[in-house]
């Protein structure tokens, strides 16, 4: 009765607002949602208005401005709303029936047998259920020889799964099976449904996997086996990171902050190292001053510069702002060496460590120290490394705070994972070290160029705990450039081979199975440059070579391999989706491919080899530029796969009719890998970045004061550390180079910040800050980078992963690059490839989209 007297209050509202024959089309609409539906009345009531529209059922069409294709974008659409439930909808809730099978998952969990025996069982819904529980509930065999017996007999029943041996339509049945369960599994919450679809997606991988070594390589011909073998490795290699990738993030820690001690004289003294060698002042200045504004006693809290570069304007800054300044007679060891050098000469009871780009929140020590008075074994806490600016794939393919980063599966998931088997490491800064376990593994390690994680392996080997916190209290720059980002990457991998060559965590004593596995994983997916590599060009084996990599029949290979492929992507869209989008690992691999294989395979082989790089940070790029230097090895790679496709085609027309599936079959491998190179080659497109500091945008009251002491509310909709954006709600009387006060709040503190109008658009002004002295600065900052919850919900803006739509995206992508490419290089080309982009643009536009998500593009006319 409640419902229907709310339907009836909602329809007399809108009957004030609409015509009745709209209004009386609205109460219809709401009762076949509520009653034929089964949807839930107050999501109705709440969202009703918007779901009226018909622009939210079909967010690409335009009812009010019909174009010429709109018939079968509604076509498409209202199919696909009948066959399929939308990722919207699943996430406003699950379903009755969908929560009476997590319900039914959970309480058939063997691992709550003990607690169910103890629970009445009437809550079953049938009799059988009932029984089961009871069964289920009761102690027939001793616990620990229980889970000897199902582990063993489960593994039995997967080896069996496994290897039994099917034609093309049983191995199709079965796949259909674990394929339907997969995804009636997929939208089931909790963590017991995310390891179902591990389990599907392991047993299938491992089977294809099983079927490659024992049935697809063709020994009686030398060339095609050795060809073959060397495709089996780099699968082979890739299963191997599959599994183990499953196990590091499958069952993430989501450690939660530990309360410090009440009394504050029990809290420690804490040594604060910010490292600079080339960086120049404009970039370290937020720093330093965003450290000496964290809460914390100011009698504990000593904080240094390390300055490598030697620099007088930093040593008169340091003094300016009363922090220590340390330099050293030789910059051996690098970073490392740096650190180890302060180590020496400070004695404070934790080491605090800020890359010099990286602004600290107020709350940085508050958040993270507690966990040292939790755990007495415990040597170091990691945070988040986050960035405020975009990293070079964001801004060169407008993706920026809309996309997952490339960084943001390591931090926002991995890490966690890691923490789960006590594994997670140091990754140089934003983290905090206890003095007395750094100073028995002898200070940071010098051996690799990836100091922080070979000083992590070092504690875990001599028994010490590490915990990673995943909130953001840092921020700093990502890299400016592709070629700077190619850089890093090069010696993160070079470093991790070098790890893995002279202190393998898979040997030597101190770790557990899990460390193992964590540390293992970390380090040999840095390899991946090879493997990547090879399956660039594998399809080429067949297409220019006419050699049987894969011995088998067409039909066989899709029935093992395209299963393999989606069980994999599906299980990696569960687990990883809020952190990577489906098909961008590919793209991200792709760019580095080349680029790591060399130094990886050399610090394998000779590890002594190889020096530190520093990042470049805070740098400018004036104009917009294709970067042929870091491009050429993807020129190559598209100039065979091109040839390679040319022979397909034709083959596909004058070749054997028996090899026409097996042609078909590699023509799509190579036509993904030109999509996927191509988008290599958007990201090359360098565009323009001016701005000597980072725009963030924001939307948070504040209120102005002019010079006449009049105070008008305004919203603050970015900030930078030299500037801001303002919009007023009214005209103001302000002009060009007026002097004001920004007022801003933090907490029950309010501060007025002195700065100049310098632009003016509308109701939108843009001013410059003239802070009068560094107590000013060190406010500003404590109000803005600094604030506790700066970062927090960072990641909002964030579209969720949908497989599908991610695979239209990439395709788009690629498209772009060739478009792009021919702007560059060959101009009589770049109107066909707008033409076939605007084409493609056209294809994407008719396809289905979620409710509420979308919206028509009419720039594509059609």
């Amino acid at each position: 009765m409640r419902w229907f007297m709310q339907l009836g209050e909602q329809w007399r509202e809108v009957r004030r607002k609409q015509s009745r024959l709209s209004s009386a089309f609205y109460l219809f609409w709401l009762y076949f949602e509520v009653t034929l539906l089964n949807s839930g009345a107050s999501e109705q009531f709440d969202h009703a208005d918007q779901r009226l529209r018909l622009n939210y059922w079909f967010p690409h069409v335009n009812f009010q401005r019909p174009r010429w294709l709109d018939p079968i974008r509604v076509a498409l659409q209202a199919v696909w709303l009948l066959l399929f439930k939308t990722q919207q909808e699943r996430a406003d809730g699950l379903s009755q029936r969908a929560a009476e099978r997590t319900s039914i998952l959970q309480r058939l969990n063997p691992w709550h047998h003990r607690k169910l025996a103890s629970k009445p069982v009437k809550f079953a819904t049938s009799g059988f259920e009932r029984f089961f529980l009871a069964l289920l509930g009761r102690e027939w065999i001793p616990s620990q020889t229980l889970r000897i017996l199902i582990t063993v007999g489960a593994a039995l029943l997967v080896a069996l799964v496994i290897s039994l041996p099917m034609d093309a339509t049983d191995q199709g049945l079965m796949l259909l099976f674990f394929w339907a369960l997969a995804l009636w599994v997929r939208n089931l919450q909790g963590r017991i449904p995310m390891l179902l679809m591990v389990l599907l997606s392991v047993i299938v991988s491992t089977r294809y996997l099983f079927w490659r070594v024992t049935q697809t390589i063709n020994w009686d011909v030398p060339f095609d086996a050795a060809l073959g073998i060397l495709l089996l490795v780099a699968e082979s290699y890739a299963w191997l990171i599959l599994v183990l990738g499953y196990i590091q993030t499958v069952w993430p820690l989501e450690r939660r902050v530990a309360q410090l001690p009440a009394d504050s004289s029990l809290w420690p003294s804490i040594d604060v190292y910010i490292p600079s060698y080339n960086e120049p002042l404009s970039v370290v200045r937020s720093t330093v001053v965003a450290a000496t504004a964290m809460d914390w006693p100011k009698d504990r809290l000593n904080i240094y510069v390390l300055d490598d570069g030697k620099r007088p304007d930093f040593k008169a800054f340091c003094e300016e702002v009363g922090v220590g300044y340390i330099v050293r007679a030789d910059n051996s060891h690098a970073k490392a060496g740096n650190l180890n050098h302060a180590l020496k000469i400070t004695s404070g009871d934790y080491i605090t460590i800020f890359d010099c780009d990286h602004i600290p929140s107020r709350g940085f020590l508050q958040l993270t120290v507690g966990w040292f008075f939790q755990d007495p074994k415990l040597a170091l806490v990691q945070t988040p490394h986050h960035f405020f600016s975009a990293d070079p794939f964001e801004r060169n393919l407008s993706v920026f705070r809309s996309r997952p980063n490339e960084g943001e599966l390591f931090y926002g998931l991995i890490q966690d994972g890691n923490d789960m088997w006590n594994a997670s490491f140091f990754c140089g800064s934003c983290a905090i070290l206890k003095r007395g376990p750094l100073e028995e593994v002898g200070g940071i390690a010098v051996e690799t160029v990836t100091e922080d994680a070979h000083t992590a392996l070092k504690l875990h080997r001599l028994g010490y705990n590490s915990a990673y916190l995943n909130i953001p209290l840092a921020a700093g720059l990502a890299t400016e450039s592709l070629s700077a980002h190619i850089g890093q990457r090069i010696r993160w991998a070079r470093g991790m081979a070098q790890i893995f060559r002279l202190d393998n965590p898979l040997r030597g004593k101190g770790l557990n199975w899990g460390q193992r596995i964590c540390y293992a994983n970390a380090m040999l997916y840095f390899l991946n440059g090879i493997p990547r590599t090879i399956f660039l060009l594998a399809p080429l084996a067949f297409l220019l070579l006419h050699s049987y990599i894969v011995f088998a029949p067409a039909v066989m290979i899709a029935m093992y391999a395209i299963p393999h492929l989606i069980h994999a992507n599906l299980a990696n869209s569960r687990a990883q989706g809020n952190y990577r989008h489906s098909f961008w690992a590919e793209m991200y691999e792709t760019v580095l491919a080349w680029y790591i294989l060399r130094p990886t395979t050399v610090a394998l082989f000779a590890p002594k080899h190889g020096k530190f790089n520093v990042t470049a940070k805070g740098g400018t790029i004036e104009k917009d530029y294709f970067d042929l230097n870091i491009s050429w090895p993807y020129l190559i790679l598209i100039g065979l796969s091109f040839i390679g496709a040319g022979f397909g085609i034709y083959s596909l027309i004058y070749g054997p009719r028996d090899e026409l599936v097996t042609v078909t079959l590699n023509l799509f491998w190579i036509t993904y890998n030109l999509f996927i190179l191509g988008g290599a080659l958007a990201v090359a497109e360098e565009a323009k970045q001016i701005r000597a500091s980072h725009r963030i945008r924001v939307d948070r009251p504040i209120s102005i004061m002019t010079a006449s002491e009049h105070s008008y509310a305004a919203e603050l909709i970015d900030f930078a550390s030299s500037g801001a954006g303002i919009r007023f709600y009214d005209e103001l009387p302000l002009a060009p180079d007026d002097s004001i006060h920004v007022v801003m709040h933090h907490g029950t503190t309010r501060h007025g910040f002195p700065a100049r109008v310098v632009s003016m658009r509308g109701l939108t002004i843009g001013v410059r800050f003239e802070f009068p002295d560094s107590a000013a600065e060190r406010a500003f900052l404590r109000a803005t980078f600094a604030r506790a919850d700066a970062w927090v919900g960072w990641r909002f803006n964030e579209t969720k992963d949908q497989p599908l739509s991610s695979l239209r995206e990439i395709l788009g992508i690629g498209l772009r690059g060739y478009q792009n490419l021919a702007v560059r290089l060959a101009p009589p080309l770049a109107p066909v490839l707008g033409l076939i982009n605007r084409g493609w643009g056209v294809i994407m536009s008719v396809l289905p989209q979620a409710p509420g998500t979308g919206e028509e593009d009419e720039s594509l006319g059609v």
